[in-house]
């Protein structure tokens, strides 16, 4: 799911579950690939986690807040804090594994 700026607030720094935010541009090719790759983390975490969507294009200031310097950038909130961070186009197990952590 894509959030706007307006939205952070509500989904990510209050959601009862540990969240998934990746923070990437339309024109970024590797962000492109990771996104049925997160599409499919959604899917198979449910109402365990949450993934959402943030394009810094659109969000400069959440994007300048958290100092995403290059995309794809994944930040993994916990209780409405930074707990981890992965930045590249990795594979789903490297997420996986950190989301894990967390619940």
């Amino acid at each position: 799911m894509q959030i706007k700026a307006d939205a952070f607030q509500k989904e990510v720094m209050e959601s009862k579950v540990p969240v998934l935010v990746d923070f990437f541009a339309t024109w970024c090719g590797p962000c492109q690939m990771m996104g049925p790759v997160l599409e499919q983390l959604q899917a198979e975490y449910g109402e365990k986690a949450k993934v959402v969507k943030v394009d810094i294009d659109q969000a400069m200031e959440l994007a300048q807040k958290y100092k995403v310097m290059s995309v794809p950038n994944m930040i993994f909130f916990k209780d409405g804090k930074v707990a981890d961070s992965v930045i590249g186009a990795v594979p789903a197990n490297v997420l996986k594994e950190k989301m894990n952590q967390l619940l």
